[in-house]
């Protein structure tokens, strides 16, 4: 895992479209945010870990600190290239922001999702993951489209 460079960039969209998971508008959405965090360099709100796989950027997690909560942290963002899906990429790009997040003092960590059977991969990978669905909110996206909300919950870090 390593930071974001901005010549990054153009393969994270070219990930996020060949994933066939997001529409345009949510890939403009995940280029604006990697443009915050290259060109704000006073933000503290979202934190990117890119993964490569055989010298080539493979994909990438965009996560931070919920604004307003204590110990809330989000993962707003988490592609990889279907070529090297199966790979465990996601899962290392998912244990890396968790690692990270606990390190900065996070009880939790939430996502949100879409109810799509289009999701149902990405489900299965977050219930692999050790997230379980909190919540639910129907008809959130449009009707028959429901936003799932998953958390993973962190034992206090005990002091020695």
């Amino acid at each position: 895992m390593r930071k974001l460079k901005a010549t990054d960039v153009s393969d994270l969209v070219r990930i996020l479209e060949a994933t066939d998971a997001f529409t345009d508008e949510e890939v403009g959405v995940a280029v604006e945010l990697l443009g915050i965090v290259l060109n704000d360099h006073t933000q503290q709100d979202y934190q990117v870990a890119v993964a490569e796989d055989n010298g080539q950027v493979a994909g990438y997690i965009l996560y931070g600190p919920v604004p307003l909560t204590e110990g809330n942290y989000d993962i707003y963002w988490i592609a990889t290239d279907p070529s090297v899906q199966g790979k465990g990429l996601g899962r290392q790009l998912m244990e890396h922001a968790e690692t990270e997040a606990q390190r900065q003092g996070a009880r939790m960590v939430c996502l949100e999702t879409s109810s799509q059977g289009s999701y149902e991969r990405t489900r299965r990978f977050y219930d692999q993951a050790g997230y379980t669905e909190e919540s639910r909110i129907r008809d959130f996206y449009k009707p028959g489209d429901d936003r799932l909300t998953y958390i993973k919950r962190f034992s206090a870090l005990k002091e020695d």
